[in-house]
């Protein structure tokens, strides 16, 4: 039997299988959370996994959850963020997961590995991985080098809490002359200030986790830390969270 968990984000869909094959991958969305659905159905039955057959169990979670239509169950990513957390960092008895995705920005508490509350941003993309890929594309950067270049610079202050003002708050920084490497620092320095607010509305764990898209990003994970004052773990695994939570769930189904 395998055990199929999707996670289609706004930026990227990640797919876990676990039980007989064990699979994980990553695939750009695209503008359509459908297509991204059969592009993964398609890559899975090369791989010798068939969603459609008896011995498949597959549940959908994310932005494009309800696209998947060959998933038996679609689950919020706030229960799948929490249980994929839990087998990757581990079920103490109390863990903060901070999850930065391309849409929003959820801060997740779990009493032994279930989900007792939680807080999301999803009415801006201020402190979101899509805020980062506005401002690399005004750069003219790709993401990974706007963080190379970050932590050779100095920030600079950007302030505004909305995306387009800090977007212009950048054309001006530039428009100064200042240094890209001043610019990137400030525009990653500004997502760590507004992902820090947002956990200020929780009351943080002892453990505090780190999910997403940014999870396996060492100097994001440092801002992080300094702003919260408590040591944010990360995993090269943390990114597939969501879609190994889903698995888990697909296992019990």
């Amino acid at each position: 039997m395998n055990y199929v968990g999707i996670d289609i984000g706004s930026t990227a869909a990640k797919v876990v299988v676990r039980g007989d094959k064990s699979i994980k991958f990553v695939i750009p969305t695209g503008w359509s959370c459908k297509m991204a659905a059969s592009s993964i159905k398609d890559i899975l039955l090369k791989d010798g996994v068939d969603v459609l057959g008896e011995d498949t169990k597959t549940v959908s979670t994310g932005y494009g959850r309800e696209a998947v239509d060959y998933a038996g169950k679609t689950v919020t990513e706030i229960t799948c963020h929490g249980k994929g957390a839990a087998s990757i960092f581990g079920g103490e008895k109390a863990v903060t997961v901070i999850d930065v995705g391309g849409q929003d920005t959820k801060v997740i508490n779990l009493e032994n590995g279930i989900v007792s509350d939680f807080i999301m941003n999803d009415k801006c993309a201020a402190g979101t991985g899509k805020f980062i890929e506005i401002m690399a594309n005004r750069l003219n950067v790709e993401l990974s080098e706007m963080f190379e270049l970050a932590k050779a610079g100095d920030p600079v202050p950007i302030s505004s809490l909305c995306t387009v003002f800090a977007e212009s708050e950048v054309i001006s920084h530039i428009a100064e002359g200042r240094k890209r490497e001043d610019i990137a620092a400030g525009i990653v320095s500004s997502v760590a200030l507004k992902v820090s607010s947002l956990c200020s509305k929780q009351r943080l764990a002892e453990k505090v986790v780190l999910t997403g898209g940014l999870s396996e990003n060492e100097y994001f994970a440092k801002l992080l830390s300094d702003r919260l004052k408590k040591h944010v773990e990360i995993s090269t695994e943390g990114r597939y969270a969501g879609a190994l939570g889903a698995s888990v769930i697909a296992e019990r189904l």
